[in-house]
């Protein structure tokens, strides 16, 4: 008998990866498909011999070591070794696969919903209404009428799979693909259930409770796990989503934790100061005007604000005062401001740096806070 190596053309020392495409190069040049010949078969059928031995490393280190070395060891060498050494992969095309299963996963869905600025504060709880996919009732998910059943699909016989054999270069080749009869279920369905048509689920709306956590804002989705569509057949559950949208509110807004307003505040009571109560989100705020108080100022009021989404406490409630100048005097009020700016002596207008003026107090309003 030849020796192996010598057959494949390589070195005794030669790598796997090196016999291996050795006879690849080889199989194509002598097989019968490609080369019709009689010796061309003889020597195919030693080359494959010489491979088989020295592809299985138990063969190989006994061929080494003087034995023959052959077929129907631990590694002999199939159809299935040289439609791998071509093509990647097994014969069959999925060859060993059982039925797939009716019953599969539901789809997710996604729900928008609008909350309104008092409800992230705490949190709240709503009722939703989803029009989704739900079980049917008068087959319970087996998708046949009551009475029946699915049975055995005569032509896969429960397989799901139908075979059918090709010719290729390296000579007939047998094939797997889903069986068109029953759609590789492996049964079929003689008596579909008439109320969901054989799917085992129907259209139908449903409300499901939802607890909405303090501290959402616009664009966190929260995740509801198996509250979305059943599968068909009865299959699990999707998920719900649900993406949140945080309504506008005329006097308050938002940064972070924080809650925003502006307060109007007299002249009078700016100069004097003075001390008022506000009606916050939550409640009433008692906030103190100081004497001499600003526009542009911010009056911060510790834990006022939206508790944390991810954390513990809350935010602060964050007012800037705006000073407001009145546009009508009376003729007595006029001469007393008079008199005032007269006592006062105040100096002439002028201009301010940028950062310590007004305009730049209300540029950073409550940003540096």
């Amino acid at each position: 008998m030849a020796d192996h190596y010598q057959v494949l053309g390589v070195d005794r020392n030669a790598t796997p990866d090196e016999i291996k495409k050795a006879y690849r190069r080889l199989a194509r040049e002598l097989h019968p498909d490609v080369n019709p010949g009689a010796d061309a078969a003889e020597r195919f059928k030693e080359v494959t011999h010489a491979y088989d031995v020295l592809s299985d490393p138990q063969q190989r280190q006994q061929y080494d070591l003087g034995g023959q070395g052959g077929f129907g060891g631990q590694g002999g060498f199939g159809f299935g070794d040289i439609f791998d050494t071509f093509f990647g992969g097994a014969a069959g095309g999925g060859g060993g696969r059982g039925p797939r299963s009716r019953r599969e996963r539901g789809q997710d869905a996604l729900l928008r919903i609008e909350v309104d600025l008092e409800e992230v504060v705490f949190g709240t709880t709503r009722t939703v209404d989803v029009d989704t996919a739900v079980l049917c009732e008068t087959c319970q998910g087996s998708c046949a009428a009551p009475g029946t059943s699915a049975v055995t699909c005569d032509i896969c016989r429960g397989s799901g799979q139908v075979q059918r054999t090709v010719r290729s270069l390296l000579g007939n080749v047998m094939t797997s693909s889903p069986c068109g009869t029953c759609r590789g279920y492996g049964t079929v369905i003689p008596n579909p259930c008439p109320t969901c048509s054989g799917q085992g689920r129907v259209r139908a709306r449903r409300q499901i409770p939802v607890e909405i956590p303090a501290g959402v804002e616009t664009g966190v989705r929260l995740q509801l796990p198996g509250q979305g569509e059943i599968g068909q057949a009865g299959g699990p559950h999707g998920d719900l989503y649900l993406e949140i949208k945080v309504r506008h509110h005329d006097v308050f807004s938002r940064n972070g934790d924080d809650l925003l307003a502006t307060l109007e505040v007299q002249m009078t009571d700016a100069i004097l100061g003075t001390t008022t109560t506000i009606t916050a989100l939550d409640g009433e705020v008692p906030v103190e005007i100081r004497p001499g108080t600003q526009s542009g100022e911010i009056i911060t009021v510790r834990e006022r604000g939206i508790t944390r989404l991810r954390g513990t406490g809350r935010g602060d409630l964050k007012i800037g005062v705006q000073v407001v100048t009145p546009t009508k005097l009376s003729h007595k009020e006029q001469k007393l401001i008079e008199q005032f700016a007269h006592g006062r002596r105040a100096k002439a207008p002028e201009l301010a740096h940028f950062q310590q003026g007004l305009f730049g107090k209300l540029r950073d309003r409550f940003l540096n806070f």
